[in-house]
């Protein structure tokens, strides 16, 4: 007897495997990806009344992985508006359960009392102080322990320096078969003059960083199956899952 579901499934499987080898759609999708970034079209959407500052695509893809995972705690570096913290936070709301960490360098004022008042943040905390320093992550510390599921998410300074050093301070609050999601490794493939006045460039940016901390560590593989399914996002081999 078939079972609709499971081929449902299976042609999904089929599907995405086949993006990744449609040149012409991912020829598309990387001519998209360009030309939205540079129209900073990521800065147009809001997560239930905050800027999110995030690509619809990565947000489902982020909702996906949340929802098989089904965190009890996400790390998220970089709060900016928050709403990338609210929108992890409403959807531990739906499951039931979690918490969200944020840490930033700087958490503005106006920022802090948006997210404080927010229904959501009954289920965030923040910490202010740089991420990759040793006193920011014996203050994490506490919020992981005893944690069962713990995902990570990267998303402050992009120099290649700043993400290595994120990458190999908070990986090993990943839980095997959870993730850390680095964001904006699309830098990389984006024309050299695209970011003026920036850090970060082609050569010196997120992805450089999770290539070089691939090279030593082989608890985490990058979801290939993430990025054939998606191709718009801004997180192109960005997201690492533990697997071991």
């Amino acid at each position: 007897m078939k079972d609709p579901i499971r081929e449902f499934e299976e042609e999904k499987v089929q599907l995405i495997k086949a993006n990744g080898e449609n040149v012409a759609l991912k020829e598309a999708a990387h001519a998209f990806n360009v030309e939205s970034n540079r129209a900073k079209y990521s800065y147009n959407f809001t997560w239930m009344g905050r800027p999110i500052i995030q690509y619809p695509q990565d947000m489902i893809a982020m909702q996906e992985l949340i929802w098989e995972i089904r965190p009890d705690l996400i790390i998220e570096t970089g709060i900016a508006h928050g709403g990338s913290i609210i929108y992890y936070a409403s959807l531990l709301e739906l499951i039931g359960k979690g918490e969200v960490l944020g840490i930033d360098i700087d958490i503005r004022e106006h920022n802090k009392r948006k997210i404080e008042e927010h229904p959501m943040y009954k289920r965030i905390h923040m910490l202010e102080g740089s991420s990759i320093t040793e006193e920011m992550v014996s203050r994490v510390k506490p919020f992981a322990e005893g944690r069962q599921a713990v995902m990570v998410c990267l998303d402050s300074n992009h120099t290649h320096e700043h993400v290595l050093a994120e990458l190999n301070l908070y990986a090993p609050f990943v839980t095997p078969g959870s993730y850390i999601v680095v964001f904006d490794t699309i830098v990389e493939d984006l024309p050299e003059s695209y970011l003026p006045n920036r850090f970060w460039g082609v050569g010196n940016n997120p992805k450089t960083a999770v290539h070089e901390f691939l090279k030593n560590n082989d608890d985490f593989i990058v979801d290939k199956a993430i990025d054939n399914k998606l191709l718009i996002s801004v997180n192109p081999e960005g997201y690492l899952k533990r697997v071991k």
